[in-house]
């Protein structure tokens, strides 16, 4: 059964017991104050529901994930990154980042971005937890990521892009960077065939959760966080289109 939260309290439910039909659906209700949001990243569980539905809350089983150092990156990806000035930024332009995520979502099929979950994605951006990635062409924002950071885990929750390629390189600019201060993981929920082509692998939410609380040790460095353009430490590994 599902469970309904306590108002008067951020725990939840183990996520073992969610549901295996919707897939991972764990609770119902609470709300989206950047106290219970943490708690719930922290143990594998993330929010998402649409407009006028109550808050609902997973925890899938398979998880998909991103190993930072093994993004793939195929030739073709390789070749585009070479071929433009793109100029990669993190933490520049967060409100505007969550906002095109939303729009690209509306245009398409309905967003799970309503006006509550800007509101309290931008309040963890504004306490340190929530960052994005912006890719710039010409001064012009064509691409970008946001998500929350636990530990050494980045748990991303969307991405877009209106010059072709450019969520790509928002990920292979942010992977690279990420996994050499240190980056553990990059949550992606669940998996898609364009995340798969991307290299992400799925694991049980078991094993990912093992990987999740380790993570939690230790922190990513202070200034990772810090606002500036992420350079490329070198050529990526590509791999055959």
């Amino acid at each position: 059964m599902i469970v309904q939260l306590d108002p008067l309290s951020i725990s939840f439910p183990p996520a073992a017991t969610a549901l295996h039909e919707p897939n991972g659906l764990l609770a119902v209700g609470g709300d989206l104050s950047a106290e219970r949001l943490l708690y719930a990243y922290q143990n594998g569980i993330f929010p998402w529901f649409s407009n006028n539905d109550p808050i609902l809350w997973w925890s899938p089983n398979p998880r998909a994930v991103f190993y930072p150092d093994q993004i793939h990156v195929s030739r073709s990806l390789a070749k585009a990154a070479r071929q433009k000035p793109w100029r990669v930024t993190i933490n520049n332009s967060f409100a505007d980042v969550i906002d095109a995520c939303a729009r690209v979502r509306a245009d398409k099929e309905g967003t799970w971005i309503t006006d509550e979950m800007m509101n309290a994605y931008l309040n963890l951006h504004k306490l340190g937890h929530a960052h994005s990635v912006e890719v710039w062409l010409d001064e012009h924002l064509v691409g970008g990521l946001y998500g929350v950071s636990i530990g050494r885990t980045f748990c991303g929750e969307s991405m877009f892009h209106t010059a072709t390629n450019a969520s790509k390189i928002a990920l292979m600019r942010f992977a690279d960077a990420f996994h050499n201060d240190g980056g553990q993981l990059i949550d992606c929920q669940v998996g898609n065939p364009h995340l798969f082509s991307l290299g992400a692998h799925e694991l049980s939410r078991e094993r990912f959760l093992v990987k999740l609380h380790s993570s939690q040790t230790s922190t990513m460095p202070s200034q990772f966080w810090t606002p500036r353009q992420l350079e490329s430490s070198g050529s990526p590994t590509c791999g055959s289109d």
